[in-house]
């Protein structure tokens, strides 16, 4: 990556679920010539469209997206290989004199995006062989059960079965006294040059009003085929516990096919919305510290002519 100064500017849209941000990017796109970046970790999956809320065949046909369908459900996508990936596509946007916006609802993905990764501390032989010691007498899920215990966002990302991942993410708060989620959340622009120039939008509607869009989006999805749809990754031999499939949405909906939540559906809508709910929050909390973030409660409050501006390359 060359420096910043000599990269495409970027807007990035970021905000919880449901709030609009898809709507915007399009909006966006489609006024300054240009392209959407999807930085999403769920929309990257092939055959995972109604539940990860990718964008309509309608708004892809009006701009042209990046990062959505790139991998197999079963295969494996770090923040890492994302951002390479994004890289790629930013370039050839940028070379063919397009605008480059980005839509992320998951933070760690636009963290990386734009300010790189963070290293952390080297490697602790003690703290790990102790960390492995107990995955041997107690087994992975232990240090799951741990690591959820202090960091819930990191535990939400790293599979059960991640041992590298789980005991790197254990190691780094046993060393520094800090979550991965913390250091991610501190290795900011204060910190690090972008990668990116960039202006970053947040949508934050009055929460009355995020819950209703929540959960009258689940209801949409559900009439709009999200079980049908997860038959059908199960029908491939997609299922729990990889990563893919323990998004919301598609976590419960696989426990109630394997008929560990009765035969009701109407209780596991209700459980996908209310994680959707706290999904939603994690989502803000992640972002509300970030003093870069231009807030607005919906896309209509957006100042859609200065980010123009901005992209142009005009005060």
């Amino acid at each position: 990556m060359s420096a910043a100064a000599a990269a495409p500017r970027l807007v990035v849209v970021v905000g919880p679920t449901a709030a609009g941000k898809t709507g915007l990017a399009v909006e966006l796109a489609a006024r300054c010539h240009g392209e959407v970046v999807s930085c999403d970790s769920q929309q990257v999956y092939i055959g995972m469209d109604i539940g990860t809320g990718k964008a309509g065949a309608d708004e892809r046909a009006r701009v042209p997206h990046h990062l959505i369908d790139v991998v197999r459900p079963d295969d494996e996508m770090t923040a890492g290989r994302f951002v390479a990936l994004a890289d790629a596509a930013i370039a050839d946007i940028a070379a063919r004199g397009q605008a480059v916006i980005v839509c992320g609802g998951t933070g760690l993905y636009v963290r990386a995006l734009l300010l790189g990764l963070f290293a952390g501390p080297p490697a602790d032989a003690a703290v790990r062989a102790e960390l492995d010691a107990r995955a041997a007498a107690a087994g992975l899920g232990a240090l799951w059960d741990d690591l959820a215990a202090i960091d819930p966002a990191s535990a939400t990302r790293i599979d059960r079965h991640d041992r590298k991942r789980l005991v790197r993410a254990l190691e780094v708060h046993r060393v520094t006294g800090l979550t991965l989620t913390e250091h991610h959340r501190r290795h900011d622009h204060r910190a690090v040059p972008p990668r990116y120039p960039h202006l970053v939008v947040g949508l934050a509607p009055a929460r009355e009003r995020l819950y209703a869009a929540i959960e009258a989006r689940v209801d949409a999805m559900v009439a709009t085929g999200l079980v049908e749809e997860v038959r059908a990754l199960r029908a491939a031999g997609y299922r729990p516990p990889l990563r893919s499939q323990q998004a919301i949405g598609y976590a419960e909906l696989h426990a109630h096919l394997d008929g560990g939540t009765g035969s009701e559906l109407s209780p596991v809508i209700e459980l996908i919305k209310r994680n959707s709910r706290r999904y939603a929050r994690r989502q803000l909390s992640w972002y509300r510290p970030d003093p870069a973030v231009r807030w607005a409660d919906s896309p209509a409050a957006v100042d859609v002519d200065s980010l123009e501006r901005y992209l142009a390359g005009r005060p």
